[in-house]
């Protein structure tokens, strides 16, 4: 399979004729390298991965810059922060020069940008790939869409589920937590994230962690920072304005790809994932990363949440549009059943006329009014 083309390309394409800096962030391997020099072919590529290049430029970055040519992608530039204020001094100069940025440290680049690019620069997230950019790939078995992931390598077949997020995790992930924060241990920290997989969909305490782990609540707060900044894990915050008091305050977590998920599960096939227990988490996670992604490639800022009242009345995501509402209840079941939309009809005779559309989201063929399939789930609504 061939380069897949991604649903934001164009939204990229019209911010770079009005800005001379596009920054393009997401998690490591999602396609931002191969996307910017994709849809900027004429464009110089420098990669600050090359450690070599990277102390070239660190040691004369106005020299660099007036010799790299007009137009330049600039992958990773988070490892030379203090090119960003030599590149602002270049734009103001001559808003000609055209800059494509990527980075998977969110924080390490916002703060830059924030710091010296201000006004001058648009941002995009690239997540993996979506069912919606996956075509035909996305009607495999939901066990198999699960298990293998939506990083571009392994929707392309270039590299099979069980090779990929083992090196992903050793290659990747312990690398960048290792720059990002002085762990004086990786052998909790393993541990912290194979009992945060298992709390997928659920809320986040991260003094229960702390307990079971053995190290301090900060530390487990501290951790889950790297993984937002290196787009590995969010929260999901709930949704309580002008409720009531009787609603949970307390986000839930999930992770930007199910297939890491369920490498860090310990789920090494498909028909490993049929009979897990956490089946049901892994696919709630695959309908909120859907939306998410969704939001990302329209150039939205992302407006999920769930609902939670304490004496147990759920619903699993809302996406707020402007002023309307739009309610999801997940299940993993293949089997319809009426009951589904229980806690929807309660929350929208809550939220009233605020309330666009509702729809159960499950893994069933048999769809009746209101009930969509998971592939359906950015198609339809």
């Amino acid at each position: 399979m061939d380069y897949i083309p991604r649903q934001i390309t164009p939204l990229i394409l019209r911010a770079e004729k009005y800005f001379p800096v596009v920054v393009i962030t997401g998690p490591r391997q999602s396609g931002k390298s191969t996307l910017a020099r994709t849809i900027f072919p004429d464009f110089h590529e420098y990669n600050f991965e090359d450690v070599s290049l990277r102390e070239n430029v660190a040691n004369d970055p106005k020299l660099f810059l007036d010799s790299c040519g007009d137009k330049v992608i600039l992958d990773e530039v988070q490892h030379i922060p203090e090119l960003f204020s030599y590149i602002q001094v270049v734009v103001d100069h001559d808003d000609q020069r055209r800059f494509i940025l990527s980075g998977s440290n969110n924080f390490a680049l916002m703060e830059k940008i924030t710091q010296s690019l201000a006004g001058r620069a648009c941002l995009f997230t690239l997540l993996p790939l979506s069912l919606k950019e996956c075509g035909a790939y996305s009607e495999r078995a939901t066990e198999d869409l699960l298990c293998n992931g939506f990083y571009p390598s392994v929707i392309t077949g270039k590299r099979p589920f069980d090779l990929f997020y083992p090196s992903y995790y050793s290659t990747y992930i312990e690398r960048d937590v290792r720059q990002l924060k002085n762990i004086s241990s990786m052998n909790h920290f393993k541990t912290f994230m194979r009992l945060l997989a298992g709390r997928c969909g659920t809320e986040f305490n991260a003094n229960a962690l702390a307990t079971e782990i053995g190290i301090s609540s900060p530390t487990v707060k501290s951790w889950l920072s790297i993984l937002e900044a290196s787009y590995i894990a969010f929260t999901l915050m709930p949704y309580y304005v002008n409720i009531n008091k009787r609603l949970t305050k307390t986000p839930k977590v999930y992770f930007y790809d199910t297939g890491l998920l369920c490498f860090l599960l310990g789920i090494e096939t498909p028909g490993h994932l049929e009979s897990h227990p956490l089946r049901g988490a892994v696919f709630e996670n695959l309908a909120v990363i859907e939306l998410l992604k969704e939001q990302h490639n329209n150039g939205k800022l992302p407006n999920l949440y769930f609902y939670r009242e304490n004496r147990g009345n759920e619903v699993d995501i809302i996406r707020c549009d402007g002023l309307h509402l739009d309610l999801f209840e997940v299940k993993a079941a293949k089997t319809f059943h009426s009951d589904f939309t229980k806690n929807l009809k309660y929350l929208s005779n809550i939220l009233g006329d605020n309330v666009r559309n509702t729809a159960v989201v499950y893994d069933g063929e048999y769809i009746p009014p209101s009930v969509i399939n998971i592939r359906q789930l950015t198609t339809k609504y």
